[in-house]
């Protein structure tokens, strides 16, 4: 099953075992079986520490367990072979069921242990998906810190007719006790937030009592990791307030045109961003979704972000970078059959309608790359633009109009996503020209329409925004507003890219440096005249 150049790596990571784990493996007379019981056993022969056995009884066959020997109540289930983008995640299972330390900060490791209560967690995932390893691994983690806690992770090709019962159309798509619970790329803060209650009132008290900052970066992508590392690098004190750090870009699978990198996947620029911010001495406060913002009356003021948990933060100079999401089609049935057959992210959620028939909305690039993906997998695949031509680059309309299982749609008004109530089972379109509706059955539909930026939480703000809701920006990345200026895809400036977003998070730093050094502090004017008052 491991090719030399992965059992040499597994050996090595092996020798960071602290204590004897087990590997307890429940089997069938199938072919599935006979690998994953070849997996376990070449493991098992690269450590003294692992042990596997065959003797499990779980109902889910192929399946294994990984357990801390000393104590099996710890332990994690894999339902399926965990390779491919999952093998990362094997190999940290049996790390932190040795007994070697996660890299996760020790207040959300006591977080996980003050759990109360009994959690079976069951999440389906596909081989193929960039977004699932993160799910994988914070369940993981959360199994093997509380013994309250009990995860089965099932490879959805594996276990077909399980998805189909469920009804689980999206992936990382994740059940407790029996009942959908979320659906998407998730952090472990993020899950425990959902599950332990008290959470976010203790999160809000604590981001309350943080003293004002002189640079307050909200939006923690590519835009505001490079603006945080040119202003901590000046010498002030910054800190990035982010729903999620690294935004957008953890949902990007290839990126092959930021300069110098001939390739890269955005979780692994999200990380490299994560260590650089690190390195930095940012102070990262996660999970802090920005609801107002309360300008300063006036230069050299202190300007408030509200929290969504109540929490207000302050700064002297705030930089916006909030970004943007994927637009929504914003027709009857999208909202009720998502993740049931609408969808968002063709590596991800595209092996589940293998052999089905879908539609691809949008023939900008990311529709038509999206088509010609889901066209390798899918039965069939219609491509729906409303415009009179397809906008994508000419290589990639080539490639898809050489594929046999495609068809193109253009002048087409999508009106209406169809179901039975559990699942989508048709596209309602008009053709803009002859005013004819249709509709196409099929099984799933994929949107790929283009961005619109978060900034709704803004327009009360006095801040100016264009007549699409972008932050409008001049060269230097300021706004309308002293001490506030902006950066990335949620402003004003053209071709929403990672590189361009990063060079206009810096250009927003450096606008911010030369504020701030131009401008006195009046809350410290107001004080100095208040003792020189005194003095006298």
């Amino acid at each position: 099953m491991l090719d030399a150049n992965l059992t040499t790596q597994l050996r090595q990571y092996l020798v960071n075992l602290r204590e004897p784990i087990e590997l307890v493996a429940s089997l069938a007379d199938d072919a599935r079986s006979a690998e994953m019981r070849e997996l376990l056993t070449e493991i098992a022969a690269l450590s003294d520490k692992v042990t596997s056995k065959f003797d499990g009884t779980d109902a889910r066959k192929p399946s294994f367990a990984i357990q801390r020997a000393s104590d099996p109540a710890r332990t994690v289930r894999f339902a399926g072979l965990p390779m491919g983008h999952e093998f990362t995640s094997l190999v940290l299972a049996l790390l932190w069921a040795g007994g070697h330390p996660p890299k996760v900060a020790q207040e959300t490791l006591d977080q996980i242990a003050a759990l109360e209560g009994e959690y079976k967690f069951e999440m389906y995932f596909s081989l193929s998906c960039h977004n699932c390893p993160d799910v994988v691994q914070a369940l993981t983690l959360m199994a093997l810190n509380n013994p309250g806690v009990h995860v089965t992770l099932v490879e959805g090709g594996a276990y077909k007719d399980e998805v189909e019962a469920r009804n689980v159309l999206a992936v990382p798509a994740v059940f407790l006790n029996d009942t959908f619970f979320a659906s998407g790329k998730m952090s472990v803060e993020e899950l425990l937030a959902k599950v332990d209650v008290g959470a976010e009132a203790r999160n809000a008290a604590k981001l309350a009592d943080k003293a004002p900052f002189e640079v307050l970066i909200v939006g923690g992508g590519p835009a505001g990791a490079a603006a945080s590392i040119y202003t901590a690098r000046k010498g002030f004190r910054t800190g990035i307030a982010a729903e999620r750090f690294g935004g957008q870009v953890l949902d990007t699978m290839g990126i092959e045109n930021f300069i110098s990198v001939s390739y890269t996947e955005g979780p692994k620029l999200g990380a490299a961003l994560d260590a650089h911010v690190a390195e930095n001495g940012i102070d990262v406060m996660n999970l802090a979704l920005a609801e107002k913002l309360i300008p300063a009356p006036h230069a050299g003021g202190v300007h408030q972000v509200v929290l969504k948990n109540g929490a207000v933060l302050k700064a002297r100079a705030v930089i916006l970078s909030t970004g943007a999401r994927w637009r929504n089609l914003g027709v009857p049935g999208e909202f009720e059959y998502r993740n049931r057959g609408v969808a968002y992210c063709p590596h991800c959620d595209g092996p589940l309608f293998k052999g089905k028939r879908v539609a691809v909305i949008g023939g900008g690039n990311s529709g038509v790359e999206a088509a010609i993906d889901l066209a390798n997998i899918v039965a069939h695949v219609t491509l729906v633009e409303f415009d009179s031509k397809l906008r994508a680059d000419q290589v990639l309309q080539d490639k898809l109009r050489s594929m046999k299982n495609v068809d193109i749609v253009v002048s087409a008004q999508s009106t209406e996503v169809t179901g039975d109530g559990e699942r989508v089972n048709g596209l309602v379109y008009k053709n803009r020209e002859s005013g004819e509706e249709h509709t196409v059955e099929l099984e799933g539909v994929f949107v790929q329409i283009g961005l619109v930026p978060n900034t709704e939480w803004l327009k009360d703000s006095g801040l100016e925004l264009s007549r699409h809701g972008e932050i409008v920006v001049d060269a230097k990345a300021a706004t309308n507003l002293p001490g506030i200026f902006a950066a990335g895809d949620a402003t004003t400036v053209p071709y929403k890219q990672i590189i361009i977003a990063m060079g206009q998070g810096s250009t927003a730093a450096l606008t911010a440096f030369d504020y701030l050094i131009r401008t006195e502090p009046v809350e410290e004017i107001a004080q100095g005249n208040e003792q020189e008052a005194k003095a006298a």
